[in-house]
């Protein structure tokens, strides 16, 4: 699945973590490094596959190794980005799995006026996205096609979170 963000897509002095690709082998992965958070991952993708999913791909780069088993990267002031992206059946499941929370990540209530949230077409990544950029945390989540996408970024600035989301974006067919 090559709809993440690739190691030219985020700002020099972040590497890729250990499970970065499918998924499966970053739950594998995680199980030895934080158990809880590779059941609590687990349990969410079998919620997916119940809804239609049918693949997943991560990619998770840090400054610091630390921040590779912390959830989407995020750990204190480490630097991160993360993007996770989930392919469904047909674009109806992607889009029901999208506006139910992919991973927890659900759309703001829409109208409702919550600092740093935008909504739909202004995000940049069309009508199904929504976008929180409050420093030091940067998320996006968006469907496109059959795919739902949510990228993170921890301690790097909007440029970053900017070039992060149009280089998934662009990804995905």
């Amino acid at each position: 699945m090559q709809t993440l963000l690739l190691t030219g897509d985020v700002p020099a002095g972040l590497n890729q973590c250990p499970g970065s690709g499918l998924f499966a082998a970053y739950l594998g992965a995680l199980k030895t490094a934080n158990p809880s958070l590779a059941q609590k991952l687990g349990d969410g993708w079998q919620s997916l596959e119940r809804s239609g999913a049918r693949d997943a791909a991560i990619a998770l780069y840090a400054a610091d190794p630390s921040a590779c088993s912390a959830e989407l990267g995020a750990s204190g002031t480490i630097k991160s980005a993360a993007s996770l992206v989930v392919a469904f059946g047909d674009e109806g499941q992607a889009d029901r799995a999208w506006q139910a929370g992919v991973f927890g990540f659900a759309p703001p209530v829409s109208g409702a006026a919550t600092p740093g949230v935008v909504r739909g077409a202004a995000t940049g990544l069309g009508p199904s996205s929504w976008t929180y950029d409050r420093s030091p945390v940067r998320l996006a989540s968006w469907r496109k096609s059959v795919f739902v996408a949510v990228v993170a970024l921890t301690n790097l600035d909007p440029a970053a979170f900017k070039a992060a989301t149009a280089a998934v974006d662009a990804h995905l067919n």
